[in-house]
C-alpha cells in the first residue's frame, strides 16, 4: 500500500511538473537568437526617443495634424516597448533603461541605433515652437522612422523569434505609412 501511494504521489508530481514547466521553458528560453535580442534592446530606446519627440509636439506644435500624428506615434510605440521589454525579461536579457533615449549616440557605429537624434538635436527640437517645431519634428521623425525601418528589416532577415519578426513587420508597415503622411505634411 505504501509503495503504491508513494508511486502515485511521484507520478502525480512528475505529471504536474511536466505540465507546468514544459511549455514555459520552450516559450521563453527558446525560439529566439542574438538578432532578436539586439532588435529589442535597440528598438526600446529608439521608440522611447520617438515618444519623447511626440510628447514635445503636444505643447510645441502649431499644426493639429502634427499633434495628431505625434499622438498616434506615442499610442503605437508605448505598447511595443512593453512587449519588447517582456520578451527581454523572459529571455533573461538586459532591458535598456528609459534614460538611454536621451543619450548622445554620436560615438556609436553607423549601423547601431540608426536614425537616433543626438542630444543636441533633441534640445533644438524641444526649444522650437509653432511652424518651426512642425518642420523640425516632421523632418527629424522621418529620419527616425527610416532608422526604425532599417532595424526592422534586419530583424526580419536575421531574427528567429516569430513574434519579434511579426512586430518588425508591423513597425515597417506602420512607419512607412507615417513617413508618407509626414512627407505630405511637409509639402503643405
Amino acid at each position: 500500500m505504501r509503495k503504491t501511494l508513494t508511486a502515485a504521489i511521484l507520478a502525480t508530481t512528475l505529471i504536474t511538473l511536466a505540465a507546468c514547466g514544459g511549455g514555459s521553458d520552450s516559450d521563453t528560453a527558446e525560439g529566439h537568437n542574438d538578432a532578436d535580442v539586439t532588435f529589442a534592446q535597440e528598438m526600446i530606446p529608439h521608440h522611447q526617443q520617438a515618444i519623447d519627440m511626440a510628447k514635445a509636439a503636444e505643447t510645441r506644435a502649431e499644426s493639429q495634424e502634427v499633434k495628431d500624428l505625434a499622438a498616434d506615434i506615442e499610442a503605437a510605440q508605448d505598447p511595443e516597448i512593453e512587449t519588447m521589454t517582456g520578451w527581454l525579461e523572459s529571455w533573461g536579457e538586459d532591458v535598456p533603461d528609459e534614460g538611454m533615449s536621451n543619450m548622445d549616440h554620436g560615438d556609436m557605429s553607423s549601423d547601431e541605433m540608426t536614425g537616433m537624434m543626438s542630444e543636441e538635436d533633441m534640445t533644438t527640437l524641444e526649444n522650437a515652437t509653432g511652424a518651426e517645431f512642425d518642420q523640425m519634428f516632421l523632418t527629424m521623425m522621418i529620419e527616425h522612422h527610416e532608422g526604425a525601418i532599417e532595424m526592422a528589416k534586419t530583424e526580419q532577415a536575421d531574427g528567429e523569434s516569430a513574434d519579434a519578426k511579426a512586430l518588425a513587420d508591423d513597425i515597417e508597415t506602420a512607419q512607412t505609412e507615417e513617413i508618407k503622411t509626414m512627407q505630405e505634411l511637409l509639402k503643405s
